[in-house]
């Protein structure tokens, strides 16, 4: 997935301008940048939720004017947002099959196939290395918050998904649970898809980025590849351009 020169404005605000990124598979693309960086705006372009005010997309080199998230994900485009977007009431097969529950039967006498629906998220839950989840009849709810994250991207991949894009899957997670999402994020990788990780912590982004890109104010002021940044430098473009030493000197 590219995109090329994408702008998005609300009246007489621009939440984003002339941004370009590339997406290539069996790569992680790390989207960094403060509050209010524009990084939501863009992954909701990315996912159909935004049209853009101008600038193009473009899927397996062809340009797509995407009409919402549904077309997205029909193009392989998949988002896991930062509260996966599960209902905690109700089980691990019911929400892996959310919107998509699989059926037996025909005519008036089709149901839910129950059975299918529990074997098929079981075994894809543990492909994913998570396997303290030994019933699909749990309910979500009770599952910790990597293991959830761990279960939306299951479910990703499940429903074919290319581009996956994963909006703060660490936030909020302890160092236990945040180890847990970064595998899976490994193991998408390692089956091929294009990952965007989107993420306030410079560790995890450094440990798991192929290639990165900061945004600053709705503008791209830097993209590199692993390896030519340091950790200052990052830390140093997240916070607007100013090296981390000078904003605590203002802070004093």
């Amino acid at each position: 997935m590219e995109l090329e020169d994408v702008s998005k404005a609300f009246g007489s605000t621009h939440a984003l301008q002339h941004a370009s990124m590339e997406l290539h598979a069996g790569e992680v693309h790390c989207l960094l940048g403060d509050n209010g960086a524009g990084k939501s705006t863009l992954i909701k372009v990315m996912s159909g939720v935004y049209v853009p005010s101008s600038g193009r997309l473009l899927v397996d080199g062809e340009p797509v004017t995407l009409a919402g998230p549904r077309q997205a994900q029909d193009l392989g485009i998949a988002t896991v947002h930062q509260d996966v977007g599960m209902i905690p009431l109700m089980s691990v097969a019911r929400n892996f099959y959310l919107g998509r529950e699989p059926n037996k039967g025909w005519g008036p006498f089709r149901r839910f196939d129950a059975a299918r629906a529990r074997a098929t998220a079981l075994d894809e839950v543990h492909a994913m290395g998570i396997t303290r989840v030994t019933d699909a009849n749990q309910l979500v709810g009770t599952l910790s918050g990597g293991e959830r994250q761990a279960l939306g991207i299951a479910r990703a991949i499940h429903f074919g998904a290319k581009v996956l894009i994963l909006d703060e899957p660490t936030s909020a997670l302890g160092v236990k649970e945040a180890s847990v999402v970064l595998k899976q994020i490994d193991s998408a990788r390692s089956r091929g898809l294009a990952v965007v990780l989107i993420t306030h912590n410079a560790s995890h982004a450094l440990s798991i980025g192929d290639r990165f890109t900061v945004l600053i104010q709705g503008q791209v002021a830097d993209q590199w590849a692993r390896g030519e940044r340091t950790r200052d430098e990052v830390l140093d473009l997240m916070a607007g351009g100013e090296s981390v030493e000078d904003l605590f000197e203002k802070l004093d």
